[in-house]
């Protein structure tokens, strides 16, 4: 059973934890896809309803096969978000975001950082 909770040390376990999925449906020959995804991870929650609800929060599909993390995380960013609001009941724009991507850096440290909230400056002459 995963324990979620909003904050950076449970980011990481996440990250982990989705990139070993990804490795266990892969060697399965299973689709990596949100409906897999939970369906490991909470067995016991994972109904069509629990699953509606996080596919509809990250706009995704169920049955669309995901990429790895480490190569494209956005997606990935969206589904953890998802479902960390769901299993916290925090709202989908109260998750730690910093944290977040802070996790996916410490998970994956040869990757190229994530920070879709940054802002451009713009540079005066």
């Amino acid at each position: 059973m995963i324990r979620v909770e909003n904050n950076q040390e449970c980011f990481v376990v996440l990250w982990r934890k989705l990139e070993r999925t990804r490795q266990l449906l892969r060697g399965q020959c299973k689709r990596f896809c949100i409906r897999r995804i939970l369906k490991s991870w909470f067995p016991a929650e994972a109904n069509d309803d629990f699953i509606w609800k996080v596919c509809n929060l990250c706009d995704q599909a169920g049955w669309d096969e995901l990429q790895a993390p480490s190569l494209y995380p956005r997606k990935h960013r969206e589904l953890l978000r998802a479902i960390v609001s769901l299993k916290t009941g925090i709202s989908f724009y109260k998750i730690n975001l910093k944290a977040l991507d802070k996790a996916y850096s410490i998970a994956f440290p040869e990757s190229t950082p994530i920070n879709v909230n940054k802002k451009l400056r713009v540079k005066k002459l």
